[in-house]
Order: C-alpha cells, then sequence, then structure tokens
C-alpha cells in the first residue's frame, strides 16, 4: 500500500538549497565556532534522537518494511554515532610540527564547505548519521539526498536537527531522483566533496563526474 506521496525536489529547490548552505556555512556565527560548541550541537541531535526513537522506529518501518526492533536498533546507532564525533570534537585541537630552523608550522583543521550525501533505502537513519555527523563536526554544510524509496525518516531527522539548534541552511533533505538531484549536486561547482551509498553502476557513474572536477568522493 502507499505509504504517503511526497513532492520530489526540483533543480530549482536544490539550487535554492545550496544557496542556502552556502551562506550558512560561510556565517562566522558557524566558521567561527569552537570544536566543543559544535560537539553540544552534536549531543543535543543525539538526544533529539533518542527521545524520538519510537516515531523514528515506526516511520523506517513504514519506509522500508525492516521490523521495529530492526529499526530502533537503527536509532539507536545513528544516536550513538553522533555521540561519538561529539566526543572526537571535544578532544580535537590543531597540532604544531616540530620546528625546522626559524619556520614554525601548524596543522590546521578547515571545512571543505558545502558536502552532499546520497544514501541508501534499506538503513536510512543510520546511512544519514555517518555521513552528516562528521560532516557537520567538521564544520561544513549537507546537502542530503535520501533514497527515493524512504525519504521520511531523512525527513524527520531535519526536524531533530532544527530543534537541535543548528544554524538554517547547515543541513537540508532533498527528496528527489538521482538523476536529477543526485546529479545536480555531483556537477555543482560549489559542491566540495560526495559521500556516497548505494549501488556499484551508480557509485562509478558519480566517481566519474567526481572525476571532472578533482573532487574528492567516498564511497
Amino acid at each position: 500500500s502507499v505509504n504517503r506521496v511526497l513532492k520530489g525536489a526540483s533543480e530549482a529547490d536544490g539550487l535554492a538549497a545550496i544557496e542556502r548552505a552556502k551562506g550558512a556555512q560561510a556565517d562566522p556565527a558557524w566558521r567561527n565556532l569552537r570544536p566543543h560548541e559544535r560537539a553540544r550541537i552534536l549531543t543535543r541531535i543525539a538526544d533529539g534522537i533518542e527521545a524520538n526513537v519510537d516515531r523514528i522506529s515506526r516511520i523506517q518501518t513504514m519506509d522500508t518494511g525492516k521490523t521495529l526492533k530492526e529499526t530502533r536498533a537503527l536509532a539507536a546507532s545513528a544516536a550513538g554515532t553522533f555521540r561519538y564525533f561529539a566526543a572526537a570534537l571535544e578532544t580535537a585541537d590543531e597540532a604544531l610540527t616540530t620546528q625546522r630552523g626559524d619556520a614554525l608550522t601548524m596543522s590546521v583543521h578547515e571545512p571543505l564547505g558545502l558536502v552532499a550525501a546520497i544514501t541508501p533505502w534499506n538503513s536510512p537513519i543510520a546511512s544519514d548519521a555517518q555521513k552528516v555527523a562528521p560532516a557537520l563536526a567538521a564544520g561544513n554544510a549537507v546537502l542530503l539526498k535520501p533514497a527515493s524509496w524512504s525519504p521520511l525518516v531523512s525527513l524527520e531527522l531535519a526536524r531533530i536537527v532544527e530543534e537541535a539548534g543548528l544554524p538554517k541552511g547547515l543541513f537540508s533533505v532533498l527528496p528527489g531522483a538521482g538523476r536529477e538531484i543526485g546529479n545536480l549536486l555531483v556537477e555543482h561547482p560549489d559542491i566540495a566533496k560526495v559521500s556516497f551509498t548505494g549501488g556499484t553502476s551508480t557509485g562509478r557513474a558519480l566517481a566519474r563526474k567526481a572525476a571532472e572536477k578533482l573532487m574528492p568522493v567516498s564511497l
């Protein structure tokens, strides 16, 4: 049976989300946050997932057909992922390398900018967290394209992220067809990295497109 019918994001929606992400990621209110301050946001996201685990589980079960036991475990995994990267941020620091002569060198962590995440249908909340949490931890903005078959739990994650206090524009969910939204995200010049989990043929095509613009990609 049909669970729900959603209007997919259009190219115009995708372009608008990219512009919002650019502005939000460049905003000093986000750029100047210390790692431990970003950690607090990630922790609140984890808290929000845990507080809504029953709702998230029901949505995932309707979307994917998995049992409630399985989807509760996936929700717990997602919360754990956000907590893991929050903890990593609490101990993050810049690093000084060995001084050579009069030169002093420092290793500084800089965000890439805009990161696109493309996730599969079979474990959406856990896959979303595995891509979104590290990207936000590093100071990036994230545009998430969930699988067309299971976008509802990703939209629920967006609600939780907003309630956790992440500045608007830093995280957008763009449900829709891969040939439209997926291609837009991969090919757009402002997208600095793509993280993809899915079919082999799609991954190969994505890697070719990424290579054309010398963009790092995680498959």
